[in-house]
């Protein structure tokens, strides 16, 4: 059971490691920043990553993600994949040519957010972007995970990414990801971490698997927080469209200040991205191109964070799909409770009601 440290309320629905309530972030966003910071910088220490988003007035500024770090002699960005050397930007991956990544096949239909909507999952798009004029059973995704982010969630459930970015390890080249596409591979999904401080790597691996294979249908996907540049994220969104692929984004927080005590950083990038993409999924209404998720994590993201998501989404298209995923209490929120069945199910009727047409639960089985 966790303590606010700003009203001293005691709930279980209060994080122990953040130390402060939902309340008191929507009332006090200023003090209750500053605790949240605090966390992070405690959670970061243990990984050796730069403990908040530099800002230095002297420093260089990165513009590989949403972030736009200013980066001072000697100091990493947030990322901890770009450094400052004697004035000059070294990015130690995520450049076109080498990645922070490990890759595997996922056999269709995979877990993904967008299955119950998109090709490999539902046929939709057959012959163009499909295989099959249903489930695209006997194909692969090739699932790439960038081992680093540009958030730092604390209810992170592929937490070990920390260890990978902190170390610089595995490091994958463009042309040794491009071998690893076979004749079964009909889409390659981009995840993590995330691909934000990457997305330069993912354009031209997915530029590079075009070229090779230009007669098989590989769709380009990325699944992510959205934080990104968004003219690099302009570049992949025209590969993605071209292909039948599609950009997810988990939209962890409406509220700045929940995001900034929650992940570390602001959203506003986030949501400004993500309003940005809308024009692509108007021109594809047959194969959804924008999709959104979001984690219900108790005390925190319920039904009032959920309303303000889903009103958000719906003034831009009511067809763009949306997840309500359940939360597994995981990393530095691992004392929180699991979703109760009751708190899905309201937001998943604020959903609808804001005008969203497909919306579904994920994770049914972590419901409590």
């Amino acid at each position: 059971m966790g303590v606010c440290k700003i009203c001293q309320q005691n709930s279980p629905k209060i994080s122990f490691f953040i130390g402060v309530c939902r309340k008191c972030i929507l009332t006090r966003p200023k003090k209750a920043i500053q605790i949240g910071l605090d966390a992070h910088r405690r959670s970061r220490q243990k990984f050796g990553l730069p403990v908040a988003v530099p800002r230095d007035p002297k420093g260089i500024r990165c513009l590989g993600c949403g972030n736009e770090c200013q980066i001072p002699e000697g100091g990493r960005g947030f990322c901890n994949l770009v450094e400052n050397r004697k004035g000059k930007l070294i990015r130690h991956a995520g450049a076109a040519n080498q990645g922070l990544a490990s890759w595997y096949y996922d056999a269709h239909v995979t877990n993904c957010v967008a299955a119950p909507w998109c090709p490999a999952g539902t046929g939709c798009g057959y012959p163009d972007f499909a295989y099959t004029a249903g489930p695209e059973y006997g194909y692969y995704n090739l699932a790439v995970f960038f081992c680093s982010c540009n958030y730092d969630c604390l209810f992170c459930c592929n937490w070990h990414w920390r260890h990978n970015a902190a170390k610089l390890k595995p490091l994958i080249s463009a042309q040794e990801l491009v071998k690893a596409v076979h004749s079964k591979v009909s889409c390659v999904c981009y995840f993590g971490g995330t691909s934000g401080p990457q997305l330069a790597y993912a354009i031209n691996v997915s530029r590079l698997m075009r070229k090779k294979y230009p007669d098989q249908i590989i769709r380009f996907c990325l699944e992510e927080n959205g934080n990104m540049n968004p003219k690099l994220m302009e570049k992949f969104a025209k590969i993605a469209f071209e292909s039948g692929g599609s950009i997810k984004f988990d939209l962890k927080n409406f509220n700045e200040a929940q995001n900034i005590v929650l992940c570390g950083v602001s959203n506003k990038v986030v949501l400004k991205n993500f309003e940005a993409l809308v024009k692509f999924h108007k021109q594809r209404p047959e194969v959804p191109f924008l999709y959104a998720s979001t984690l219900l994590v108790p005390g925190y993201v319920e039904v009032e964070e959920v309303k303000a998501i889903s009103q958000f989404i719906a003034k831009l298209d009511t067809t763009i799909p949306y997840n309500l995923l359940a939360f597994d209490p995981l990393f530095e929120m691992s004392d929180m409770p699991y979703t109760s069945k009751e708190i899905a199910e309201e937001c998943y009727r604020i959903a609808k009601e804001s005008g969203l047409e497909k919306v579904r639960i994920g994770n049914l089985f972590l419901l409590r």
